[in-house]
C-alpha cells in the first residue's frame, strides 16, 4: 500500500460520499465527494509528472487551510514527490532555510505570500499560486506567477508504478533543541499508520463529519483529522482557520460530529453561547475530560503525540471514562517507557523521562532529513526515541504531562525552540548574550521572554533593533513578548544560566500584578 490506496479505493466505493467541505470566511464553498476529490488530486500528480517531477523530489506546499493545500500535500505523495508542507506564519529567513535545506524544486502558494517565497528561494524554477487567499480575493499582484490551474494535468497521462510503503511521504519542519528546524521525514507507511491508528482511537465512523480549522502544515491536522478520515471514510469540514463566532455555525450546518483544538480554542469558545442541538460526540486536546467538557457537553478525548511519532502516544478511550487532565493512557501501538535518571522505571507518583519504542518509517518517523547526527541524537543505544517530554506515572495506567525540555515553548498550540529565538537574537549587533524563556500568557499559555546582556557601547535602541531582527527573522508566533536589557543572567554550574530563576522572576512578578 500507499497513500494511493485509500485514495482510490474510497473513490470507488465511497464515490458520492462527500469527503472535502470547504467552508471560507469569503467566497463560496464547496463540496468534493471522494471520487472527485481523488480526480483533482490525480490532475495535480499529473501536473507535477508533465513537468518533470521525479519520485522522492520535494515540492513546498506554503499555504493557509484552503482546498488546494489538501490537494496539493496529498497529489504529490501520489505522483510520488515530497511535500514540505511549512508555516504559513514563517518569515522570510525560515523560508529561505527550508526551500535550501529540502532541496524543493518547485513550490504552491497563494497570492500573500508568493512574493515573499519567490524573494527567499529565487532558485525555484516554479512557483505556482492559487486564484484567492483561502477563498478571499487576492489584494496582491500576482501577474509574474503561474496559476494553480496551470499546474493540473491528465490524470490519464500518469506513469504506473509499483505501491511503495517505504517511499517518502512527506516533511514537516518542527522545533527542536537547536538553532535551525529539523526536516522530520515520514513515509507513506508512516502516513497510513498515522491514518488507520488515528482513525481507531477516535472511533471514527464513515458517518462522521471532523471540523478541521488547526493548521493544515502540521501533524495534528494532517493525520488526526484529514488522514484519519480519509482512512474511515468520514468528511472533512475545512475552515481557514480557527474563529470563535464561525465555529458553532459551520458546526451546525454540517452537522460536525468531531473535532481537534488546542487549550486556546476551548478557552475561546467559553465565551460563546454553546448551541444545545450540536452533534459532537468527541473532541481531541492535550488532556482528558478537562472541566470544560461540562460547558461544551462533549467528551474530551485527551492525547499526547508528536510529529515524530505521527500520532498518539498516548490516548484516552472512547469507551471508558478516563481520568480528567491526563493524557491517557500509552496507546497499543506503541512502547512507552517512563524512567528515572537511571533509566529505571518510576513509580506511580512519580516524575520520569519519557521515551518512545517503535518501528522507524511506520510508527516511528523515518529520519531528519538531511542531519544524520540529529537522527542518531534523537534514539537511544536500544532505539527508543528520546521525546524531551517528562510526564508523571499516575495509578491505573494514566499518565499526566510535567513538563517539556527545558528549551521548548508551548506558544498557541505552536512548539517553539528557545534557541531558534536566540541564535536571531545574537546576531544583532550589540548583543553579547541572550536567553529566551517561557512567560505565562492568558491565551497563548505562553510566550517568549528575551533577557539580553548588551555589550559595551550597544547602541540606545538595541531593545528596538532586536525586535526588528525577530520580525524579519521569525514567524509571527516565535517573537518576543518581552524583551528586557539586564546587567547579568543568574547562572547555575559551568557558568550556565539558570533559566528556571528567570521564569521564576517571571511569574512572581505576574502575579504580583494581578
Amino acid at each position: 500500500m500507499d497513500i494511493r490506496t485509500p485514495i482510490d479505493n474510497q473513490a470507488v466505493h465511497r464515490g458520492d460520499h462527500p469527503f472535502l467541505i470547504w467552508e471560507p470566511f469569503e467566497g463560496g464553498g464547496r463540496t468534493w465527494s471522494y471520487a472527485e476529490f481523488a480526480h483533482d488530486v490525480r490532475r495535480f500528480a499529473a501536473g507535477l509528472q508533465a513537468r518533470g517531477v521525479q519520485l522522492g523530489q520535494r515540492i513546498i506546499v506554503h499555504l493557509d487551510n484552503c482546498p488546494e493545500s489538501v490537494i496539493a500535500w496529498l497529489g504529490c505523495a501520489y505522483a510520488g514527490a515530497v511535500a514540505v508542507t511549512t508555516n504559513a506564519k514563517s518569515a522570510k529567513d525560515e523560508l529561505a532555510y527550508f526551500a535550501t535545506h529540502s532541496g524543493a524544486v518547485g513550490a504552491v502558494t497563494q497570492p500573500k505570500f508568493a512574493a515573499l517565497l519567490a524573494e527567499s528561494a529565487p532558485h525555484l524554477p516554479w512557483v505556482v499560486v492559487t486564484e484567492t487567499d483561502n477563498g478571499a480575493p487576492a489584494q496582491d499582484d500576482v501577474a509574474a506567477f503561474e496559476a494553480f490551474d496551470a499546474l493540473l494535468g491528465d490524470p490519464g497521462a500518469l506513469a504506473s508504478r509499483p505501491h511503495d510503503p517505504w517511499a517518502h511521504f512527506g516533511i514537516q519542519y518542527t522545533s527542536g533543541t537547536t538553532a535551525r528546524p529539523k526536516a522530520v521525514l515520514w513515509t507513506h507507511a508512516n502516513a497510513l499508520w498515522g491514518a488507520r491508528m488515528c482513525a481507531q482511537n477516535e472511533d471514527l465512523r464513515p458517518d462522521d463529519v471532523h471540523l478541521t480549522h488547526l493548521p493544515l502544515f502540521h501533524t495534528n491536522a494532517q493525520s488526526y483529522s484529514v488522514l484519519a478520515a480519509l482512512w474511515a471514510g468520514a468528511t472533512v469540514v475545512l475552515m481557514p482557520r480557527f474563529s470563535a463566532s464561525r465555529f458553532w455555525d459551520v458546526s451546525l450546518k454540517h452537522g460536525a460530529t468531531w473535532s481537534s483544538l488546542v487549550p486556546f480554542c476551548a478557552k475561546a469558545l467559553a465565551s460563546q453561547p454553546v448551541p444545545k442541538d450540536h452533534r459532537y460526540r468527541f473532541w481531541g486536546n492535550g488532556v482528558c475530560e478537562p472541566a470544560w467538557d461540562r460547558l461544551f457537553g462533549v467528551k474530551t478525548i485527551g492525547w499526547w503525540g508528536m510529529t515524530e511519532t505521527i500520532t498518539h502516544g498516548t490516548v484516552g478511550s472512547a469507551h471508558q471514562p478516563d481520568a480528567p487532565m491526563s493524557m491517557g493512557r500509552p496507546s497499543p501501538a506503541y512502547e512507552i517507557h517512563v524512567l528515572d535518571e537511571h533509566g529505571e522505571p518510576v513509580a506511580p507518583g512519580e516524575v520520569g523521562d519519557l521515551f518512545v519504542g517503535g518501528q522507524r518509517g511506520v510508527s516511528l518517523f523515518l529520519e531528519y532529513a538531511g542531519d544524520p547526527a540529529a537522527t542518531a541524537a534523537a534514539f537511544r543505544p536500544d532505539g527508543l526515541f528520546i521525546t524531551g517530554d517528562r510526564v508523571r506515572r499516575g495509578e491505573d495506567g494514566f499518565l499526566y504531562f510535567a513538563d517539556r525540555s527545558k528549551d521548548m515553548l508551548k506558544v498557541g498550540g505552536e512548539n517553539v525552540a528557545a534557541s531558534e529565538i536566540e541564535r536571531v537574537i545574537a546576531g544583532v549587533p550589540g548583543v553579547s548574550e541572550v536567553a529566551v524563556v517561557a512567560m505565562r500568557h492568558p491565551m497563548l499559555d505562553e510566550a517568549p521572554a528575551a533577557f539580553v546582556i548588551a555589550t559595551p557601547g550597544a547602541p540606545d535602541d538595541l531593545a528596538d533593533l532586536i525586535a526588528a531582527a525577530c520580525a524579519t527573522g521569525l514567524a509571527a508566533f516565535k517573537r518576543p513578548h518581552l524583551i528586557r536589557l539586564v546587567d547579568s543572567l543568574p547562572r547555575s554550574t559551568l557558568e550556565k544560566v539558570a533559566k528556571a530563576e528567570l521564569r521564576a522572576m517571571l511569574a512572581e512578578e505576574m502575579a504580583a500584578a494581578e
